[in-house]
């Protein structure tokens, strides 16, 4: 069994509270951490845009990685949110263990 982060962008730091809380509750995560005051800047419909946004990490087994995706999608404002996974490779086995126990 392995673990990953899921880097996530989000409009608003309620955004990211609100799609942190239906990770959490619906045990998709671990947990979530949250990150306010990112400053960005990317190509969109033809053009660089600029903004703020907010940083939502999740912990999570990697086998929750597409159905984690999908709740995201579901609800999150943008039209192609920022989802993606990254391996854990190594840490606290403590850690690793309870991100296991405390999903489904």
């Amino acid at each position: 069994m392995s673990e990953s982060f899921i880097y996530m962008t989000c409009a608003t730091a309620k955004e990211a509270e609100d799609i942190g809380a239906v990770l959490v509750e619906r045990r998709l995560a671990a947990c979530v951490n949250i990150i306010d005051g990112m400053r960005s800047l990317y190509w969109w419909e033809g053009k660089v845009e600029r903004g703020e946004e907010t940083v939502l990490i999740a912990k999570t087994r990697s086998e929750l990685v597409p159905e984690l995706t999908e709740a995201v999608k579901a609800v999150h404002g943008y039209e192609v949110p920022c989802v993606v996974a990254m391996p854990i490779e190594d840490g606290n086995a403590d850690f690793l263990t309870w991100i296991r126990r405390e999903t489904r």
